[in-house]
């Protein structure tokens, strides 16, 4: 089977058919990411174009110094995220380089879309901006597809009576702790993900042992305490559910114990040391508070368990 995700444009091999090249971040890949792509994967097979996304890693801000926020999805999520949106679609992550930035838009579109893409329609959004110092616009890629030998096309956005559809709307509603209209946005659940690392073990000394997860780089939700579903990442692809969790994401004021995101599994006992986990956020139990003692703590969180379980149970 032919590989679906390519890392670099110059990865992709040329075939006899020509491309459909449909251009962004899609950072969440919300509901109106969805429905471009959909719509192209639909003109894609109406014209017997070989449908495929091109996005870049790092995020442009980042390597330009100009501060990229936190991400809604990370680069493999996002990748699974629009691989699942249609089984010919294909994925093209171009490594965004000093080097890419500085390249004439021309020499972007000859290069990139052209030589090695072989894009006879090239689907962008009403704002799209390529080239160095970001001067190709929409009118200009029209005019380098007349020359290039390919149509240029903007797709509408989308969005329902609360506005368009996002990355800055569902990044906003997160940053308010607004989880249902996070949802509303993207589709799903947001999700956080990262690696177990070891910790100071209060909650196991406390009876709630925890996973403490390094290397989240996912956008979070204010501090407080989150009812979540809980996932192993085996290997591309693959997941293991391992049940309900409690999420506590802040700085553990009653123990003083700094920053954390740390979830407590509701149903499962084991080894998590270095396992990759996805956390699912379904809903905001409570904010983050600080309690006068240990046991008033353990009595709480034996309340957060008991609406965790109940409000996953409701929703399962």
């Amino acid at each position: 089977m032919q590989p679906r995700r390519h890392n670099g444009s110059d990865s992709v091999s040329r075939t006899r058919r020509p491309s459909l090249v449909v251009i962004g971040n899609f950072d969440g890949v919300h509901r109106g990411h969805r429905a471009v792509i959909e719509s192209a994967l639909r003109l894609a097979a109406a014209q017997a174009l070989r449908p495929l996304v091109l996005t870049f890693h790092p995020h442009p801000a980042e390597v330009l110094g100009r501060g990229a926020r936190p991400v809604l999805t990370t680069i493999d999520r996002k990748v699974e995220l629009l691989l699942a949106l249609g089984e010919r679609l294909e994925v093209v992550v171009e490594p965004f380089t000093l080097e890419l930035s500085k390249l004439a838009p021309i020499d972007f579109v000859q290069q990139v879309l052209v030589q090695r893409l072989d894009a006879k329609m090239v689907i962008v959004g009403e704002n799209f901006r390529f080239g160095h110092q970001r001067a190709g616009d929409l009118p200009a890629l029209r005019a380098l597809g007349e020359r290039f030998g390919f149509e240029a096309h903007a797709e509408p956005l989308v969005g329902d009576e609360l506005g368009l559809f996002s990355s800055t709307r569902a990044r906003e509603a997160l940053e308010a702790g607004d989880l249902p209209s996070v949802e509303r946005c993207l589709g799903r659940a947001h999700s956080l993900s990262g690696r177990v690392v070891h910790g100071a073990a209060r909650g196991r000394t406390i009876g709630f042992p925890t996973a403490n997860l390094a290397e989240v780089a996912e956008a979070t939700p204010p501090y407080g305490v989150y009812a979540c579903r809980v996932q192993r990442e085996l290997a591309a692809d693959e997941r293991e559910p391992l049940g309900p969790g409690v999420l506590n994401l802040g700085v553990r004021p009653t123990v003083q114990g700094g920053f954390s995101v740390e979830v407590h599994l509701l149903d499962f006992s084991g080894d998590l040391y270095d396992a990759n986990l996805r956390l699912e956020l379904v809903a905001k139990l409570r904010d983050e508070q600080r309690f006068p003692g240990i046991d008033a703590l353990k009595a709480q969180i034996a309340r957060d368990v008991e609406a965790a379980r109940a409000l996953l149970n409701a929703g399962s």
